[in-house]
């Protein structure tokens, strides 16, 4: 199974790229592939960051969500669209058994 990894990122320190990374790392160790926004490379905007999250959000079979994510407008938006897309979205800890 394919996990995108929501979560915020504006104005949080390094983009709260640690959090997904160490999240990434948690996903993989579960046997999942995963989907990493934090991977995406230096874009221009925020709307391109997002143009490049959602390409991603498209490829996943469900989403894991990090704390904060409710309180990210992105994130909001990646899991709007998984839901009208079908996917199963749940935070983080609940896809680590």
């Amino acid at each position: 199974m394919r996990l995108y990894i929501a979560g915020p990122m504006s104005g949080l320190p390094d983009f709260n790229y640690p959090a997904f990374h160490a999240a990434e790392a948690q996903l993989k160790a579960a046997g999942y592939d995963t989907l990493n926004p934090a991977t995406n490379g230096e874009q221009d905007s925020w709307e391109d960051y997002m143009r490049a999250a959602i390409a991603q959000v498209i490829q996943a079979d469900g989403i894991a969500y990090l704390p904060g994510s409710y309180g990210s407008r992105g994130a909001r938006i990646e899991l709007r669209l998984a839901e009208e897309l079908g996917m199963k979205s749940a935070p983080l800890d609940s896809w680590i058994i």
